[in-house]
Parts: structure tokens; sequence; C-alpha cells
């Protein structure tokens, strides 16, 4: 039986949920999956530090207040934020790095992961930042130290669609793809289709923790415009940025705009796209498209995700799920952590 002992960087609530799943299912685990998860290590910005080399009790961990400093009420616990040597220090195998993705420069979060990566420390991350802004050179510096640098919460939570196209759509040639990739606006636009106008369907999707007190990331399309770049990058071997892709946001949709839309059976979504040229270049774009009823991605409403995969030989293939959600996203960590195991797996072959 294999155990992997994990760190968590960020404590909120997707590595909470994965301490969660951790307390309850890990024997689960070790019959269906092969392995156990040891947490050795915890670090947050706002609750502190703690590490136990020789395991962290996730039922304790779990249980703790979301107050400033309240890891040093635990064991060997700081009121203090210690990332780098939680990292170095705890004799963790992977790196569980959740914290908050800065659009910008993608840091802390690309320094987090290169100090775990140089020292041959896997990491699992549903960070956009460092993914878009830094992929090429921490999955180059992550092969030259024999460790992993896995991200498939980093698009659509844990709905698996990067290791879906790379794998199970392996050979299907993807040209492109389009989809809705940001459930906070997909939420507003429905609410708009029931009647509300956008600033009660904002208003309405921050009262039920959909959308920040600050949307903006959300509503004008900056979150939709990372996930492009990273699905493009990844699945059709682009090098764009995030500058490269032009990006329009919901805001201006009127409540008339989409009683038009109802009349001609049509929906307003907010689709993030790529599409591969006949030259080879991507060409990459975020902004409200009118589709008609009959696309695939017209019926998606509320907070759920989709996206539709154009190939040659299968022609389109839409995958829909939760494209948020602290359990889900948690998921997507654990699923990163069974490809981790089952290459390791190949390996010792």
């Amino acid at each position: 039986m294999t155990e992997y002992k994990i760190a968590l960087l960020g404590f909120g609530g997707v590595n909470r949920a994965l301490a969660q799943l951790v307390a309850e299912k890990n024997e689960l685990w070790a019959e269906e999956l092969g392995f156990t998860l040891k947490i050795v290590g915890v670090s947050d910005i706002f609750l502190g530090s703690v590490i136990g080399k020789d395991g962290l009790d996730p039922k304790k961990l779990v249980a703790v207040p979301a107050a400033k400093g309240a890891f040093s009420a635990l064991e060997n616990g700081s009121a203090e934020p210690a990332n780098e040597t939680v990292i170095r220090f705890s004799g963790a195998d992977i790196v569980a790095e959740a914290t908050f993705t800065n659009p910008v420069d993608g840091e802390p979060a690309t320094t987090f992961c290169r100090w775990a990566l140089e020292k041959g420390i896997s990491v699992v991350t549903t960070n956009k930042g460092p993914v878009a802004l830094h992929a090429a050179a921490l999955k180059k510096l992550a092969t030259s130290t024999g460790a992993a640098f896995e991200f498939e919460g980093a698009v659509m939570s844990g709905t698996p669609v990067i290791r879906m196209a790379q794998e199970t759509l392996a050979g299907s040639e993807i040209t492109g793809f389009k989809g809705i990739l940001n459930g906070t606006s997909n939420f507003i636009l429905s609410s708009m289709q029931a009647g509300l106008d956008f600033s009660n369907a904002l208003a309405k999707a921050q009262d039920l923790g959909y959308a920040e007190a600050d949307p903006t990331a959300d509503v004008e399309g900056h979150d939709v415009r990372l996930k492009v770049v990273i699905l493009a990058n990844e699945l059709l071997g682009a090098k764009l940025t995030p500058n490269d892709v032009c990006c329009e946001g919901i805001s201006k949709i009127t409540a008339e705009d989409i009683q038009s839309a109802a009349r001609a059976d049509s929906r307003w979504k907010l689709i993030g796209s790529a599409q591969r040229t006949p030259s080879g270049t991507v060409t990459a774009s975020v902004s409200p498209q009118l589709l008609p009823n009959t696309d695939a991605l017209a019926g998606v409403s509320g907070a759920t995700n989709a996206v539709s995969f154009e190939t040659n030989l299968l022609g389109p293939v839409t995958v829909v799920g939760a494209g948020a959600g602290r359990i889900e996203t948690a998921y997507a960590l654990l699923s990163d952590i069974i490809s981790i195991h089952k290459n390791k797996i190949k390996q010792a072959i």
C-alpha cells in the first residue's frame, strides 16, 4: 500500500475540503485506488501554519475555525504562515497548492510551485495563475527533477476536461474548442433569462456565494481568459499569454438583449474559444455570443460549465459538469494525485 505525504498551501474551501475527504475516504481510497494520503503540513496566509511529519489529524484540521492565526491552537502550530518551511521541511511527497490566483504574474503561487519542484516534490494545483503564465517552465522543471506538475482543477474544477481531451480524445485531432468556463457569469445570464436585470442578477449571485464582492474577474471575462490560455496551450500546442486573447465580458448585456435573444430562439452566453488556423497558428477570444438554442452550449444553465471540442474524426464533443464547488475542486486535486500514482506504477513496471 502506498502512502503519499501531502502538504497543503492555502486552507480555504478547496484544501479544507481535501482534508475532509482524507478524513472520510482514506480507507476507501486504500481499497479502490491503492494509496492513502497523510497530511504533514499546512500553511495559510490567514490561519497560520502547522507541521506534523508523522501526520496531522485531518478531522482536527477541518474543525479549525476560520479565525486569524487559528493554527496556533494546534500542537506545533503557529499564527504565522510558513509556506517555504512547509514545502521544504515537512517531508511532503506532494504539495497541494490552492492559494489565490494572481492573473498578472502568477505570484506567489508560482514560487511555491517552483520551491516544491526544485526538490523533486510533485505539485497539484487549482491555481490558474502559475498554469496560464508559467506552465511550460514549471513542467520543464518538474521533468528535470522527476516530479509531476498537475493542474486539472484549473479550468473546470472537478470536471476532467484537460485529461479527458489528452487521453480519451487522443488521436481525434482536436482543432479548437468553445466553452462556458465561468459559472458566475453563466448564473447571471441564466438569472437574466428568468427576468432579472444585470445588477439584480449579480446581487443574487453574490448572495449565493457565486460572485465575489468585486466580481470583475468573472463578469468581465478575465477568469475565462486564463482558462482559454491554459486549454489552448495544453490541447492545441499554442504558446499564448493572456494578452494574446481578446476579452469582453457580460456587463453590457441588458434585459432587452436577453428578451430579444429569446424571441429569436437564442441565448446569450459568455464563450471562451480557441481555434487552430490552416496555417497552424492559434487564435483565441472571450466574448458574449448569441447562440441558437440548437447549440449544445445554449442549454447549459446556472453555475454549470461546459466545453465543446471540435475534432476532425468525431466532430464536436461536448463535456458538461461542475465548474466550481469545494468538494468538486478538491476532487480535481485527488484526480491529479491518482494520475501521479498511476504514472508511478507504470514507471515501476
